[in-house]
């Protein structure tokens, strides 16, 4: 191996402010060209950017031969004099200046990488991710890297600044299930038992308020055995927060504050505080989403009295069932989306269990719509009254049970809004949705479940309704920050009272043995003195998405999994040996598909 040349400067580092210094530079070669004649000019890139090195006049001649065996993403260091480049390249950082080689080392040659090192390569995501050490090397991942880098630093800053300890809580827990799916870890030193890897630090946090520790955070490591979408990882990275003796005011007002200093030095942006908030109930039946985007309109509109009294059966149905019938006005749209555009709609929304769509066109003299043939003109005007529809508009109805009715027109208030481009990435619409639900009814279970943990606080003027009986009546302490769309963070005030507590394990229909077995020792410690107390969670690896812009969560992680939970270039998760399970005590079924 040759010699290492000691880095004075990265490459990016170097300016105009540079010229006539001597300089060492490591990293790898990004292209490289002979011009002849004893000519060679390589651009050399290191994470901060890449700088041109020119082998020629004042380059002792057994470099110059050396240089003339370089490829791309050899791994080398270069010692030389920074001068003026004679041909400016304005589109890089560097391309006022050049670097005259005086000498050179070879550290590793490299075959043809099997990607392009470029942010434009446009190979698929698992080629990617087989070879991410390479897709690393990318100014775009560079830059994601650095950036969440940066984020470690203001949130600690911030929390530090303001009183909180960082504490690191435990990734081998025990399993409780109650939600998504644990990730489970055999023991070999307890044969036949397991830990769970933590979807959240959630019962050790409110243990450590319990233990005095008053304000806590962490950046903490989570997992969930879940499917995954384009902003969900099985293994994620959480902001961690729990603080004592504070109501949600408390709460929301020191977000605020981080929020505040967040997109300030992220973004520099001065975001206004404090934040809009919405009600959960508001935020359903004004934009069909509990994380609503408030960058654009397109707004849910209630069409109950306009169509109670009409002859077409699919509405009135739909609310003598209880349902709802509402739709969106896509303001001066009607041009711009075709009957197939239109059909492959309500195509997309029968994922979300909608039979079908109603469409209205506000032309000149009349309204077109796909039930002409059940209202007449008047009866459409008084349904285009109620959105206050112009000409040119489009409205798109949706009836249904109301679940069905506000996830549709949810999903597609935010479909069409990408498809006209109003998805600005660099606006950012901050709010919190608060009062959730606190229990919700599952199918699957055939029971209430909590719809966030069980350890939320309902509000106390709604305890009353768990006595009789009225579990959708039940609302939470419970609040969410949204950002563009997506949910940023949530949290809850927790029940510190047992007496409580114990309730809403019956209202879950919980044995005491479930109690036990899930949550006995956490339980044990309400007997000693619990603080009111209350947190928070961001998602770390969100916020980094829309720092940067993309709605690929793999974008902003270093080492995701794909779509499949797979990491394709280690090959994990993977088969064991037959040893290591008998060790482990552990005998694997094989099922057919």
């Amino acid at each position: 191996m040759d010699k290492l040349l000691k880095r004075t400067h990265y490459c990016g580092q170097l300016t105009e402010s540079s010229i006539g210094q001597t300089v060492t530079v490591n990293g790898w070669v990004s292209k490289s060209r002979s011009l002849g004649q004893g000519l060679i000019f390589a651009d050399i890139r290191d994470r901060s950017g890449i700088v041109q090195v020119v082998f020629g006049d004042g380059t002792p001649e057994e470099i110059i031969a050396k240089a003339a065996s370089l490829r791309s993403e050899y791994s080398v260091g270069i010692t030389g004099t920074v001068r003026e480049r004679e041909a400016k390249n304005d589109k890089l950082a560097t391309g006022s200046i050049e670097i005259v080689a005086s000498d050179l080392s070879i550290y590793s040659e490299s075959e043809t990488p099997p990607i392009y090192i470029k942010d434009d390569d446009n190979v698929s995501g698992d080629l990617r991710l087989k070879y991410r050490y390479l897709d690393l090397r990318k100014p775009m991942m560079q830059n994601a890297m650095a950036v969440r880098n940066k984020m470690y630093h203001v949130i600690r800053d911030y929390f530090y600044e303001n009183g909180f300890i960082e504490v690191e809580t435990p990734i081998m827990c025990k399993p409780t299930p109650e939600g998504a799916r644990d990730y489970l870890v055999p023991s070999r030193v307890n044969p036949g038992k397991f830990y769970a890897l933590p979807q959240s630090p959630q019962q050790f946090k409110q243990l450590l308020m319990i233990g005095g520790f008053d304000r806590y955070m962490q950046i903490a490591k989570c997992f969930r055995d879940e499917d995954l979408r384009a902003d969900r990882q099985p293994e994620f990275t959480q902001i961690d927060i729990e603080m004592s003796y504070v109501d949600q005011e408390d709460i929301i007002a020191m977000q605020e504050g981080f929020l505040k200093k967040f997109f300030k030095e992220m973004k520099g942006i001065d975001i206004q505080t404090p934040l809009p908030r919405l009600t959960w109930d508001e935020a359903m039946n004004r934009y069909g989403s509990d994380k609503p985007d408030l960058r654009f309109g397109f707004e849910l509109h209630d069409l109950h009295d306009a169509v109670k009294d009409c002859s077409f059966s699919v509405f009135t149905d739909a609310l003598k069932d209880g349902g709802k019938v509402m739709g969106i006005d896509l303001t001066d749209c009607s041009s711009r989306f075709s009957r197939k555009d239109i059909d492959k709609m309500t195509e997309s929304i029968k994922t979300y269990g909608a039979k079908g769509m109603v469409w209205l066109r506000m032309e000149k003299d009349e309204i077109k719509s796909s039930v002409s043939k059940f209202f007449d003109q008047q009866q459409l005007a008084e349904i285009a009254k109620v959105f206050d529809a112009k000409e040119n508009d489009l409205i798109l109805i949706v009836s249904g049970k109301k679940e069905v009715v506000w996830s549709s027109l949810g999903f597609l208030r935010r479909d069409i809004a990408g498809k006209l481009g109003l998805l600005d990435t660099e606006k950012f619409a901050l709010l919190w949705v608060v009062d959730f639900p606190m229990f919700e009814w599952s199918e699957e279970e055939q029971r209430y479940m909590a719809m966030h943990h069980p350890f939320t606080s309902p509000k106390k003027e709604h305890i009353h309704y768990m006595e009789s009986g009225e579990l959708d009546k039940v609302y939470a302490d419970a609040y969410d920050i949204v950002i563009n769309g997506y949910e940023a963070g949530g949290g809850s005030i927790r029940i510190h009272d047992s007496g409580l507590q114990k309730k809403i394990f019956e209202v879950l229909r919980l044995s005491e043995e479930d109690i036990q077995n899930r949550f006995g020792f956490f339980i044990d410690a309400f007997k000693y003195g619990a603080p009111p107390h209350g947190g928070l969670a961001y998602g770390l690896d969100r916020l980094a998405m829309l720092v940067l812009g993309t709605d690929d969560i793999r974008q902003v992680i270093a080492f995701p999994k794909n779509q499949n939970a797979q990491c394709v270039m280690s090959e994990a998760p993977t088969t064991v040996n037959t040893q290591d399970l008998d060790i482990l005590s552990i005998q694997v079924k094989k099922t057919e598909d």
